[in-house]
């Protein structure tokens, strides 16, 4: 097809670039979800980035460019799963407020929640 607009991401070329971008953001999820758990605790790189892949996909995706696919559904799952468990087994050796405690939480379950239904509307 080639060009299709005069937009940034309105070109074949755009769209692999944007299938690389996500593909390396999903990669270094998938890695972090299979590796150590303790490297996705919560004061541990992983355990801060994660959350950030994750967002930044759930970014690219509502722009509804072409070139971004999200993980299934039922992978999404799979790494809210994961983290949280380690998440809810590490963050209490960190002190926090319990109302910070509460409210990350929130954040983190809405987040994989929100890439969850994404995924699902785009299957």
């Amino acid at each position: 097809m080639g060009t299709w607009g005069a937009g940034n991401f309105d070109s074949d070329t755009a769209a692999d670039h944007l299938a690389a971008l996500t593909d390396r953001l999903v990669t270094e999820v998938t890695e972090a979800m299979a590796g150590d758990p303790v490297e996705l605790e919560p004061d541990e790189y992983w355990g801060v980035t994660v959350p950030c892949n994750l967002e930044l996909l759930l970014m690219l995706d509502r722009q509804g460019w072409v070139g971004v696919a999200l993980p299934s559904p039922e992978v999404i799952r799979t790494w809210h799963r994961t983290f949280l468990a380690v998440w809810e087994r590490s963050i209490d050796g960190l002190g926090p407020k319990p109302a910070y405690k509460e409210e990350r939480r929130a954040v983190l379950n809405e987040t994989f929640e929100r890439l969850a239904e994404a995924s699902a509307a785009t299957q």
